[in-house]
């Protein structure tokens, strides 16, 4: 009977160590598998036999040992290892690998799987699938602005490869930059009478021309000044000789709108001048000029005039060598056809810490509201204090001003933000270079879908012909509270099973310990080398026990042999 014992402990070994060959097998198979997790096996002992049960101590004794003999081993458990596998990168961007310890949910007929094979690619339909079997990934869709919906509720992963997208008016733009403090100021700050008025000897005479006259320009000259908000006036100026005191010149200007009409307050003024009878040079003192109403205040200064024999040559000159130069930003801008417009918006140094802004559109495209301009004003630290729109003080926070744009093409008329900025985060005014430049706006023209980008909380954006995205889906992963409770079916694919727990459905990165990366699949987790070696022990463990059956069977001969 012992002998038998032994004989059939040496099968189970055999069986055992069969099992043990099986699973090294389907490890090294898969060891290029995309996703597939090894396995390995423990193996326990079964019954033993009770040949002399152990006894207590006594008072006069010590105890006894119980004697075993133990029926052989079997398989006690066969584990997957889930260790994360090592990502190899590819070039396409549906290949999805996993770092953590969710998986993949797909669906098939009806039949729900989960996975961390990530070889995805869409199918005709637009389906998110795997390549292989065409199950579909699960996750959410996301509505027509590219909203995500709340919850875990699981949908098909479709994508419209053929969507487009309707043109979005621009309504918000917004600005940064620097104006710089140091800019020469676009107001007028001084006019320079210049050149000679002749010395005459016998009649009067005027300069320019003949008698000052409204309708004929040959007889005043034309100087362009402006106001403290950059608006735009003209100087007309004009010398005339006293009758009978030759040599004796009186300047004469009048102040008039930018189309030289006169102001409905007419300005008008007269110096009489005064030169050195030695040297000819005037010797009146500087004057200023103030308009009240019209923010017009400039000085006048003549001692640039001379009053010599030689023929008469006066004139003016505004702010010599000050060029105030233009400060422009542009950007493209959108109606809701989807035609693009370029709205400019150009800023002029009024005086300090003021800058007057206006905007425009090319003519041919349209044109914005009458009230499309204003004023910045600035405080001590270079950030902007007040902003005011055709004169009235923007409220808001942050002070936006908002124009209206009717385009020439027929697209609908729309009122668009100008969003200057707050603090140092927008158009600021220090000592450095001017430089104005669009940070953003939100409209967009038509577009069809060009390409997609998968990031690693499993959004899926689509990236459109207009170089704007959306997002189209995202993908959702699941845990388990063991997974080696679920069973594989084939196909990279495992199935819920009684000890592994319901799945855990969750966004990758946000409420798991999962990310998805994109361009990339997960390889296989089997470390050859170790398969290789337990391949090795299970051999030999195979021989051993296979040397035990040989052996009982030697033995059980002797016996059967004892008869004879």
């Amino acid at each position: 009977m012992a002998l038998l014992n032994s004989l059939f402990s040496g099968v189970s070994g055999l069986r055992a160590h069969q099992e043990m060959m099986d699973v090294i097998g389907n490890n090294v198979a898969n060891v290029n598998t995309i996703g597939f997790k090894s396995s390995r096996v423990t193996f326990s002992d079964t019954f033993n036999k009770l040949i002399v049960s152990g006894t207590n101590a006594t008072e006069t004794s010590g105890g006894t040992n119980s004697f075993q003999v133990g029926l052989g081993m079997k398989v006690n458990s066969i584990d997957r290892d889930w260790s994360q596998g090592t990502f190899e990168t590819t070039s396409t961007t549906t290949d999805l690998a996993l770092e953590g310890d969710g998986l993949f949910i797909l669906e098939s007929n009806g039949e729900t799987y989960y996975s961390r094979a990530g070889a995805f690619n869409f199918d005709s339909n637009g389906n998110l699938v795997n390549s292989s079997n065409g199950a579909i990934v699960q996750g959410k869709v996301a509505d027509g602005l590219g909203r995500i919906p709340s919850g875990n509720t699981l949908q098909d992963i479709t994508v419209d490869m053929n969507l487009k997208l309707a043109a979005v008016k621009t309504t918000e733009t917004s600005w940064s930059g620097n104006l710089e403090s140091s800019s020469t100021t676009i107001k007028t700050d001084t006019v320079d009478l210049s050149g000679n008025l002749k010395l005459e000897s016998s009649t009067a005479g005027t300069y320019p021309g003949g008698t000052f006259s409204a309708t004929d320009s040959s007889t005043y000259e034309v100087s362009t000044i402006y106001n403290e908000d950059g608006d735009e006036y003209q100087l007309w100026s004009y010398y005339t000789e006293a009758s009978g005191t030759p040599g004796t010149w009186t300047y004469n200007y009048q102040i008039r709108d930018s189309d030289g009409n006169a102001l409905t307050t007419p300005v008008t003024g007269s110096y009489a001048l005064t030169f050195d009878s030695d040297s000819g040079e005037c010797t009146n003192v500087d004057q200023t000029i103030t308009v009240a109403g019209e923010g017009i205040d400039y000085d006048i200064s003549f001692s640039e005039l001379t009053n010599m024999d030689s023929s008469s040559s006066a004139g003016t000159t505004i702010d010599s060598d000050e060029v105030a130069e233009d400060v422009t930003g542009s950007m493209t801008i959108y109606d809701s056809l989807g035609t693009a417009h370029t709205l400019t918006i150009t800023f002029k140094h009024l005086d300090s810490n003021t800058w007057s802004w206006e905007a425009s559109i090319p003519a041919d495209e349209g044109s914005l509201g009458s009230d499309s301009y204003g004023v910045i004003e600035f405080d001590s630290d270079g950030v902007i204090k007040d902003v005011y729109q055709a004169g009235n003080k923007i409220t808001t926070s942050p002070a936006a001003p908002e124009i209206s744009f009717a385009p020439s093409d027929g697209a609908d008329s729309q009122s668009m933000t100008l969003d200057f900025g707050e603090s140092t985060s927008g158009i600021t005014q220090t000592n450095l270079s001017s430089s104005v430049s669009a940070l953003d706006q939100n409209g967009s023209a038509a577009a069809t879908l060009s390409s997609i980008n998968i990031d690693e909380y499993g959004n899926i954006e689509g990236v459109f012909s207009n170089g704007s995205s959306r997002t189209l889906a995202q993908i959702m992963v699941a845990t388990f509270n063991n997974l080696d409770g679920l069973v594989s079916v084939g196909d990279n694919m495992y199935k819920v099973a009684a000890n592994s727990g319901d799945p855990i459905i969750s966004e990758a990165g946000e409420s798991s310990n999962t990310t998805i990366q994109s361009g990339a699949l997960e390889e296989s987790n089997v470390d050859l080398s170790t398969e290789l070696t337990n391949l090795i022990v299970a051999q030999r463990g195979y021989q051993a026990n296979a040397r035990i059956i040989t052996t009982a069977d030697t033995l059980l001969q002797e016996v059967t042999n004892l008869i004879r």
